[in-house]
């Protein structure tokens, strides 16, 4: 595991974005570059900075696949909080090459849940896998809408969310949890770990419990993020202040190991 910590937020996300782009423009194969991503606060700065690199033709997403980490169970992709909407508004709608039918985001008005995540591992292997994950974690240490105690083998399928959960993204929901959708469509933390790469982005001071864990802490199922200490590629991008639960030797470590990405 590499953990690259850089001094704040925007910083943290420069570095993803420079990451991310590196790698779409080192792809020389015919197949299509899949990539994997999420909604939520974390990625927000990193798909601004990645915009501004495909305006200025630093980077293209003409032979780039997409596939989202999750949607909510019952939002039309119209709702201005559904993940589809969040997507678009955020991201694909400004690019200038991101081609529309490379753009793969699970149904929440599906009526067929369970088949329509067993079809989106299915066109997840059709391309070969995916070539980079990025994530972000909640408190809790969840990836994706893997909740705790969710198999750390697990596949994309139909998740109840916590009331913690609900609670957390009513701020989107006018602060009222009944507001938020009981259930969502998920990859499973198996779908993000066979992955050739992952890279999840971990920033703040309410998310340095949940690095610590990711970092430090047992293999278990209670921090599905700490599934990634079994993957040989696994990166986490995090800021000074998610660090303040990992140990001084941890911290001073990954400095060390990493002060050449330090920016």
């Amino acid at each position: 595991m590499r953990v690259v910590i850089q001094e704040d937020y925007d910083r943290m996300c420069q570095w993803a974005a420079d990451y991310i782009a590196a790698k779409i423009n080192a792809h020389k194969e015919a197949r299509p570059f899949v990539l994997g991503l999420p909604t939520g606060s974390s990625p927000i700065g990193v798909y601004q900075k990645l915009i501004e690199k495909n305006k200025a033709g630093e980077v293209s997403f003409r032979n780039v696949v997409t596939f989202n980490m999750d949607e909510y169970l019952g939002l039309p992709r119209e709702h201005d909080q559904s993940y589809w909407y969040f997507m678009h508004d955020n991201f694909f709608d400004h690019l200038v090459d991101m081609k529309p039918e490379n753009i793969n985001i699970l149904n929440g008005m599906t009526d067929d849940p369970e088949g329509e995540c067993a079809r989106y591992e299915e066109k997840i292997a059709s391309y070969g896998g995916i070539d980079l994950f990025m994530g972000g974690i909640g408190v809790d240490g969840h990836l994706a809408f893997n909740e705790p105690f969710t198999s750390l083998s697990s596949r994309t399928g139909v998740r109840d969310l916590t009331t913690d959960t609900r609670i957390v993204n009513s701020r989107f929901f006018g602060n009222d949890p009944e507001k938020v959708p009981a259930k969502a469509l998920s990859v499973g933390i198996g779908t993000v770990t066979d992955s050739k790469e992952v890279l999840v982005l971990i920033s703040g001071h309410n998310k340095a419990r949940a690095l610590a864990a990711t970092v430090e802490g047992a293999v278990s199922q209670k921090w599905t993020c700490s599934a990634l200490q079994l993957h040989n590629g696994a990166i986490i991008a995090c800021d000074e202040a998610a660090c303040g639960e990992l140990t001084v030797d941890t911290y001073k470590y990954f400095l060390d190991i990493e002060r050449k990405e330090r920016l």
